[in-house]
């Protein structure tokens, strides 16, 4: 296995270098606070080291106000709350309500939800006109997304992705947050004569068909079929509602695997376990009319270590991975790259600092979850081999939790952590379309390197938070109401 993970690691010893991280992000926001335009539409690389903005879709304004909001988490400078609340109330209405996209997870509880958290944990003063306001934006955001509907020759469906009905994003396995926190809220969304629809049933079908369709399992289901492969995208014929292809927007190919694209998979799947176990009453009594609990958890379990071991197979020796697992030019590199630590300035093919940040948080819960299922529950006489079986998962999960901690101890320091005040990009070496060419790619360079990503940016400042909770002895880290 490539990565060459440090058992020795603890968030404790971590916090020295995360302390120094929410130092350096302090003027990372506060900058580009300062000079960023409204009127330019939404921050989402950098290029020479400042924010620029990339039409495709909004995707990325709630991580703009959402990293102000970590900031306040973490350092409790009121600065950065307010930063992220007004940004919240001025800019973020229309993603609410965004009937154009699949990504409501990621701008609307990246705000309001985080708003919402802090307040419902007392770090910010209780105001029930406030938080009846951000109750009724994640309410409406949640039902906007379930409305993105495409119904399967099954009966089951997915959300589908911007590109339509046809197509189901790797990616909106994270957005299915949106529907987790609505539904908890109590929200259904109204259909043709008044149809209530759970939000919970469409949450749970979404992520069992991206665990079906968009992810691999080695058991010969086309020639490029290596358990816990992810392809981006999974096309349907509409009329029929028959799967038809995989495909790739942002890898290299449809039968490669875009390492962001895993990364979300690892991190989507790893939260809607802790999301169902973590509201198991509640959520066992809704999902019981519905689908088979025990069966749904073994799913999502098995697409989320089968995605995990793909990852840690195929990232190199300091947990960072290239941009794709099968770029064209990987065979330039030296033999044995991945023995090593990734070099982000080589001259063929880039890595992804972005998707390191989110697999490592990924990676965090996904061993957290493990454990938590490997105590055994009273009374502790069990079936035969369940102690066996208990031990495997809590080897499992101390592994993961140990491989993250070894990411984040990479990306928390140079050359990935960015130091100079001149550039307003937190964590170095994100790439956004490679496909495209979007990428700025410096004189002398041959591919893109040195810049950074809004997503990579909020992502990296969400795993510190997590391990500097823990660090702390905080309350835990999640996006769900508790």
């Amino acid at each position: 296995m490539p990565i060459e993970i440090d058992t020795k690691l603890t968030p404790r010893t971590l916090e020295p270098k995360i302390e120094r991280l929410f130092e350096l992000s302090a003027a990372k926001i506060l900058s580009l606070e300062k000079t960023w335009k409204p009127a330019d539409g939404t921050p989402v690389f950098t290029v020479k080291g400042r924010y620029t903005s990339r039409g495709w879709t909004e995707w990325t304004q709630g991580f703009q106000f959402g990293s102000a909001l970590l900031q306040f988490d973490a350092a409790g400078d009121e600065r950065f709350l307010e930063i992220g609340r007004r940004g919240t109330v001025e800019r973020m209405a229309t993603h609410v309500s965004h009937t154009g996209v699949h990504d409501h997870g990621f701008n609307n509880i990246s705000t309001y939800g985080n708003l919402l958290r802090l307040m419902r944990e007392g770090k910010i003063p209780a105001n029930d006109r406030e938080r009846e306001f951000y109750e009724l934006a994640l309410t409406v955001s949640g039902a906007v997304q379930a409305s993105r509907w495409t119904k399967l020759a099954d009966g089951t469906g997915f959300i589908h992705s911007f590109n339509g009905p046809h197509s189901l994003f790797v990616d909106t396995i994270r957005s299915l947050r949106s529907l987790a926190v609505a539904h908890q809220l109590g929200h259904v969304l109204m259909g043709e004569q008044d149809k209530r629809i759970s939000l919970l049933r469409r949450l749970v079908e979404h992520a069992l068909n991206t665990a079906r369709y968009n992810v691999y399992y080695g058991d010969g289901r086309d020639a490029y079929d290596v358990r816990g492969r992810v392809a981006h995208e999974a096309i349907f014929n509409t009329a029929s509602g028959v799967f038809r292809c995989p495909n790739s927007q942002q890898g290299w190919s449809p039968f490669s695997t875009w390492t962001r694209g895993l990364a979300w998979a690892i991190l989507g799947f790893a939260e809607q376990l802790e999301f169902l176990r973590g509201c198991a009453r509640k959520s066992a009594a809704d999902l019981a009319p519905l689908v088979d609990q025990a069966e749904v958890g073994r799913v999502l379990t098995n697409a989320a270590t089968a995605t995990a071991e793909f990852y840690l197979a195929h990232c190199c020796a300091d947990g960072i991975p290239m941009w794709d697992t099968d770029a064209p030019n990987l065979h330039r590199l030296p033999d044995g790259y991945l023995d090593r630590p990734a070099n982000p300035f080589n001259a063929w093919e880039p890595v992804d600092s972005s998707a390191a940040a989110i697999a490592a948080q990924g990676l965090i819960r996904l061993g957290n979850y493990l454990l938590a299922i490997s105590k055994p529950l009273p009374p502790a006489k069990l079936p035969r081999g369940t102690g066996a079986a208990r031990k495997f998962l809590a080897s499992q999960g101390r592994r993961y939790r140990q491989a993250a901690l070894t990411i984040a101890n990479t990306l928390f320091a140079e050359p990935y952590l960015s130091t100079s005040p001149k550039h307003q990009g937190l964590i170095l070496h994100s790439v956004y379309h490679r496909p495209n060419g979007w990428d700025y790619v410096a004189p002398g360079q041959k591919v893109p390197n040195g810049e950074s990503s809004l997503w990579g940016d909020y992502h990296t400042r969400e795993l510190a938070l997590l391990l500097l909770r823990e660090a702390r002895g905080e309350p835990y880290l999640k996006f769900f109401l508790s």
